[in-house]
């Protein structure tokens, strides 16, 4: 499928989803928020494909709804109305419920919206000079759905100042490396793919079906108390007995070679 917004690549067995508005600073026009969904879908139905980075063409990274289409358009926030009520987004893997890990690679700014695909992802990486806001409230919107998503990653006064202040403050890389809002910063910047693709690499090699199952587990947790996230867990575990990675990854481990594994 040819896209207008993104770009879609398979490097190995590595699916990249790139925005591509790079004048625009990679906003989210009505064109993308159709084509985020498809291409999502896209890579997770590609059975080569065994991890996904989310990364952005241009100085930007992702600057949530593109500002001018809705002031410009009389249709407005109301795009998002039916959407948002039925919580049926389909920006993000985690929004479409795909189970395969995502990496995102942040460059430059991240606002708004676009701290859904911070949220949302597995890991995160961000290059020296990203940053990150959130304007919500500047532009006379309510600040919910992705800062309460990054409150399972960041300490909630953290998050609590990034939607209160608004676009009035930055938070840099370091910074959000501290308070753990990504678990890498890469220096130089323009590293920033190269790292991610080495990573996904790293991750890639192992058992695609116990990765997957491994994510739904971990993920889980955070809809559940512990004792039920544990055994929701444990079945996930159990899942796996008997599937042919099962006994490849113990056969590879004693015949010092790399394992075989099936899709």
């Amino acid at each position: 499928m040819s896209y207008q917004t993104l770009e879609v690549l398979r490097r190995g067995h590595v699916g990249w989803l790139i925005f591509n508005r790079p004048d625009r600073r990679n906003a989210m026009n009505a064109a993308m928020r159709d084509e985020l969904r498809a291409a999502w879908t896209e890579l997770a139905e590609d059975d080569a494909v065994r991890v996904i980075v989310n990364a952005a063409h241009g100085p930007a990274f992702q600057t949530g709804a593109d500002v001018v289409e809705l002031a410009g358009d009389g249709i407005g926030m109301e795009r998002y109305r039916e959407s948002l009520e039925a919580f049926d987004l389909g920006f993000t893997a985690w929004h479409l419920g795909i189970d395969k890990p995502v990496i995102a690679a942040v460059n430059g700014i991240c606002a708004g919206g676009g701290l859904h695909f911070v949220a949302d992802a597995d890991i995160v990486l961000a290059a020296s000079d990203a940053s990150f806001t959130d304007p919500h409230v500047s532009v006379g919107q309510v600040s919910a759905v992705e800062t309460i998503g990054l409150l399972r990653k960041m300490p909630a006064e953290a998050v609590l100042r990034m939607a209160l202040v608004g676009r009035h403050e930055r938070m840099s890389a370091a910074r959000a490396y501290e308070l753990g809002l990504v678990g890498e910063v890469v220096d130089p910047p323009e590293r920033l793919h190269e790292a991610a693709q080495e990573l996904a690499e790293k991750i890639a090699r192992n058992s695609p079906a116990a990765v997957r199952a491994t994510k739904r587990a971990l993920w889980g947790a955070f809809e559940h108390g512990l004792t039920d996230a544990c055994k929701a867990g444990a079945a996930e575990l159990v899942s796996l007995w008997g599937h042919p990675d099962q006994l490849e990854g113990p056969a590879a481990f004693a015949e010092k070679r790399e394992p075989i594994w099936k899709s």
